[in-house]
């Protein structure tokens, strides 16, 4: 007679948490448990092989959807070991991708904190790159003169072409990053 484990028993032995176990069988990963008359779920030692099996191929970052192919070849015993490699050559070819991308970010971030003073001035090579590949911030008169046409009309528009800013402040910057967000938003 098989001997059942309850949810937090089954977790312990497969080394994961209750609510993951949970979510596995909620994505189709694996099936539901089976369930006592009182509703408790009831593991097998092999519902734990499989939990064991998710916990190490999600610790070698195989997607869901690569490890739901692989529990598919784990069960087929007629399986093609050409197909397990496949999917594993992918993942290996993928992972390369993200550490070729990884390094060129590292050293690109590299770069421009050398290039940063790190002081009080407010100059900062950092924010300069990032606001070279960013929408053009409006100039700070047209900021202020957008805000007080919607206050006042006419009359604020006159006001606002008379003021001389020659340059961009960090709150005309604010009102203008928090205005793209609220109009990204609608």
């Amino acid at each position: 007679m098989p001997q059942f484990m309850n949810i937090g028993e089954a977790a312990e032995a497969a080394g994961v948490s209750a609510k993951m176990v949970r979510h596995y069988e909620q994505i189709g990963l694996m099936p539901e448990a089976a369930r006592t008359d009182a509703g408790y779920r009831q593991y097998s030692d092999r519902d734990v092989s499989v939990l064991r099996f998710i916990r190490q191929s999600r610790r070698l970052g195989f997607s869901m959807e690569q490890i739901a192919e692989l529990i598919g070849l784990w069960s087929n015993t007629h399986r093609a070991s050409r197909k397990v490699k496949s999917i594993a050559q992918q993942h290996v070819d993928q992972l390369e991708e993200k550490m070729r991308e990884m390094a060129e970010m590292k050293a690109a971030l590299e770069r421009l904190v050398a290039h940063c003073h790190g002081d009080d001035d407010p100059h900062c090579a950092i924010i300069e790159e990032l606001a070279v590949h960013s929408p053009a911030a409006p100039e700070p008169r047209a900021v202020e003169a957008r805000k007080l046409r919607k206050s006042s009309g006419k009359k604020a528009e006159t006001i606002a072409s008379r003021r001389a800013v020659s340059t961009t402040s960090h709150v005309d910057l604010m009102a203008w990053t928090h205005s793209a967000h609220r109009h990204a938003g609608h």
